[in-house]
């Protein structure tokens, strides 16, 4: 990034080079691989795809079918109402973003529907591309960015998707920022922020700032939470078929894709909830990727001979987050130390995770500005812990719930072995431990949302590759600074303004400070150095048990063409580029 008042293309395009590089690990050699996950949950079976549903496609389009197994199936498409990892591997099929993360590059930034971009203090000013065509036949100009800005944030504007549909996305990723948008040139956006914002154009890379039909909006009226089951975008696919009784999507080529590809003529999503049948289905050719599999599945994939194990530094974090608006013990600094200092996640990434990640020291991943590299992961220490607990008057102990999911997510592959794991290590400070399992992802997001939950597991995928992403998104509670009560470190899920992002309802002040000042600076050496310094009281404070940075796993038949699919730590999956032996 440029230095000073202002960021450009250039800058990302330049600054973002190195950080991809870091990003990458070699490919797992020759006979076999598994998938790992950007964010699946749980959800029924599936059927085979052979083939036969492949469409006639475009240009350069053959009419195979591309078939991709994952773990969940979500019935509504509609980047605008979720915040799902599964929705946004189908939407990002069908739509298109004004800016877009290069494949495989861990964040880099490249053209999309614009093709220059600025930010000067709070303008922002973006070139179109001219020529590009909506599913629905209308061309895309700048006046469906700004429908789709609206749409997704403008409480005043006729088709306003509503308080309770859109998803969490709809404040921080355009609408606490944008002030107004100019879009009176059909290929010239203006767009003004409600103050400096270094990560605006990122956020415009996001799944959830896919650019909607203005006419598609238009024409749903009163129906918007329908569009979902009819997206139209400009992206390489287009949405055919969404069958939810036998968990399928069909998407057809786009044949008038502006961008490269795409290389099928059709791309089946289909469910497989059952981890060791969805890897068998690419061991045996039925799909040729998947992802979200469990640690027990790598090795069995990998021995295949018929698979290859794609592996990628993620950008990611999982955790255990500590209530502290619900649990009173849990505002204790020293018992949030004391659990840190108990849990063994050592243990939880070797033996559980079988070293696909590596053990959390932080909120933030190594490869992010700002990570504090100083900060080492809490040793497991029983002894320290129990004298913490004795020092905070906890010597008996305490009992309380930890929430978890039940199928693998990418930065927790095994949630209940460890949820089991981190019982027994808690009991053996003195603990109680009752593990809340929940089956279905969509209800567990919903509880800990609520704040039900004393803690719990959960985790990160970055959207857009920036420290914001991490350090303002899931632990600044987005209130005012005068709602936090004097000598006080949390608030309520209540608090007016309050995000249920931040699970822990933590709400350190001089946190809040650091993390928002580095929202306005463009600079990144200052930004680095603010980051640094809030991971620090991150780490000092403990609202959550930091456990692990995963690795992003993919596994791949060996029908695809070698190096056809890139696997990416941020944006994707991108199957326009997919092509099949």
């Amino acid at each position: 990034m440029s230095s000073g008042d202002s960021l450009d293309r250039r800058s990302f395009l330049t600054a973002a080079g190195s950080a991809a590089a870091a990003a990458t690990l070699a490919g797992c050699s020759g006979d076999g691989g598994d998938g790992g996950s950007t964010d699946g949950g749980d959800g029924g079976g599936g059927t085979d795809g052979d083939g036969s549903d492949g469409g006639d496609g475009g240009d350069g389009t053959s009419d195979q079918t591309l078939v991709y197994a994952r773990g969940d199936h979500p019935e509504n498409y509609d980047p605008q109402q979720t915040t799902s990892g599964e929705v946004a591997k189908v939407t990002n099929q069908i739509f298109d973003t004004l800016i877009q993360f290069a494949a495989g590059s861990g964040g880099q930034l490249e053209d999309g529907l614009a093709t220059d971009y600025s930010l000067e203090g709070t303008t922002a000013t973006l070139t179109l591309r001219e020529g590009v065509m909506f599913h629905n036949g209308e061309e895309f100009t700048a006046s469906d960015f700004k429908a789709t800005w609206q749409r997704f944030t403008q409480s005043d504007y006729q088709y306003y998707l509503g308080d309770e549909t859109r998803s969490g996305y709809g404040p921080f990723t355009l609408g606490d920022w944008i002030e107004s948008v100019d879009a009176s040139q059909d290929y010239e956006l203006t767009i003004e922020l409600t103050q400096r914002y270094a990560p605006f154009l990122r956020n415009l890379a996001m799944f959830a700032a896919a650019v909607l039909s203005k006419a598609q909006i238009e024409a749903m009226g009163d129906s918007q939470a329908d569009l979902g089951a009819e997206p139209a975008g400009t992206g390489p696919f287009q949405f055919d078929t969404l069958d939810n009784p036998n968990e399928r999507i069909r998407l057809t080529a786009n044949g008038d894709y502006w961008g490269d590809g795409p290389n099928v003529g059709t791309v089946i999503f289909k469910t497989i909830t059952e981890n060791s049948t969805r890897v068998q289905d690419v061991i045996n050719g039925a799909s040729h990727i998947t992802d979200n599999l469990d640690s027990s599945g790598f090795q069995r994939a990998e021995e295949s001979g018929t698979a290859t194990l794609l592996r990628k530094n993620g950008i990611n974090h999982g955790y255990m987050a500590m209530n502290m608006a619900r649990f009173e013990p849990f505002r204790d600094r020293q018992v949030r130390q004391a659990i840190a200092h108990a849990v063994n996640t050592e243990a939880i990434v070797n033996q559980i995770y079988q070293g696909f990640a590596t053990q959390a020291s932080q909120p933030l991943p190594p490869d992010v500005l700002g990570h504090n590299d100083d900060l080492d992961p809490y040793p497991t220490d029983k002894d320290q812990a129990r004298s913490m607990l004795e020092e905070a008057g906890y010597a008996d102990g305490f009992e309380f719930e930890l929430a978890t999911f039940s199928n693998p997510r990418g930065y927790n592959p095994s949630p209940v072995q460890t949820a089991n794991q981190v019982k027994s290590d808690l009991e053996d400070i003195g603990l109680t431990v009752n593990i809340n399992q929940f089956s279905n992802f969509g209800p567990y997001l919903d509880y800990t949302s609520a704040g039900k939950h004393d803690a719990c597991f959960l985790g990160w995928y970055t959207d857009n590759a920036d420290p914001d992403n991490f350090m303002y998104v899931l632990l600044d509670p987005k209130v005012e600074m005068d709602a936090v009560p004097d000598g006080q470190d949390w608030v309520s899920f209540d608090t007016e303004g309050y995000s249920t992002l931040n699970v822990s309802g933590w709400a350190n002040t001089d946190y809040m400070e650091l993390v928002r000042e580095a929202q306005r600076t463009y600079a990144e050496g200052d930004r680095e150095t603010m980051y640094a310094e809030a991971a620090q009281i991150a780490y000092d404070e403990s609202p959550w048990v930091f456990i692990d940075y995963a690795e992003t796993l993919r596994a791949v038949n060996e029908a695809v063409v070698e190096d056809s699919y890139t696997v990416s730590s941020v944006g994707g999956p991108y199957l326009n580029t997919v092509e099949l032996q």
